[in-house]
C-alpha cells in the first residue's frame, strides 16, 4: 500500500515534468524565494535516493546527500531519477539509524525503512504544495487538483463533500 501510493506520488510528478521544459523548470519564481520547480523536484528525489543508496549500511543521513545539480536544471535527467527509484523501492522492512549533522553528527536515533519512506513521501508532498504555488499563476501547466494535498486532507474533503 505504502509503495503503491509512492509510486502514484511520483506518477503525479512525472505527469508535471512531461509538462514543462528546462526553461519553465529553471525559473526562479518570487513566490518561492527564488527557488525553482527543478530545485524542489530535485530536493524530493535526493531524499529518496539518500534512503536507498543508504539502506545496506543501515545509516540514513538526510543532510549528507548528495546534490546533483543536473537534476534541477535537466527534466528529461529528473524524470530518469525517479524511474530508477520507482523500480529499486521495493525493499524489505528493517532498522536503520537516522542521523543527523554534516560534518558532526548531533543526533541518532533508531527508525525503519517503512517510517523513512512515509516520512519522504510526505515531504513530497509539502514540496508539490510548493510547486503547486509556483505554478498555479500559469494556465499552461496543468496539475491533477490532489498534486499537494495529503491523503488526510483529501480524505477530508470527500467527508465534507457527503
Amino acid at each position: 500500500m505504502l509503495i503503491d501510493s509512492i509510486k502514484k506520488n511520483f506518477d503525479e510528478i512525472i505527469d508535471l515534468l512531461t509538462s514543462l521544459d528546462n526553461t519553465t523548470y529553471t525559473f526562479c519564481h518570487p513566490e518561492l524565494s527564488n527557488a525553482t520547480i527543478g530545485e524542489h523536484t530535485r530536493h524530493i528525489i535526493e531524499m529518496y535516493q539518500s534512503l536507498l543508496n543508504n539502506y545496506e549500511y543501515g545509516i540514513v543521513n538526510y543532510d549528507k546527500r548528495e546534490r546533483n545539480l543536473s537534476i534541477q536544471t535537466d527534466v528529461d535527467f529528473a524524470i530518469k531519477c525517479i524511474k530508477t527509484i520507482i523500480t529499486s523501492i521495493e525493499k524489505p522492512n528493517r532498522e536503520l539509524m537516522l542521523q543527523q549533522g554534516i560534518e558532526e553528527v548531533m543526533y541518532s536515533i533508531s527508525t525503519n525503512y517503512e517510517r523513512e519512506l512515509l516520512y519522504n513521501l510526505e515531504h513530497s508532498i509539502h514540496h508539490q504544495a510548493l510547486i503547486k504555488v509556483a505554478i498555479i499563476k500559469n494556465p499552461a501547466i496543468k496539475v491533477c487538483e490532489n498534486f499537494g494535498v495529503a491523503k488526510s486532507t483529501i480524505e477530508f474533503r470527500n467527508q465534507c463533500v457527503q
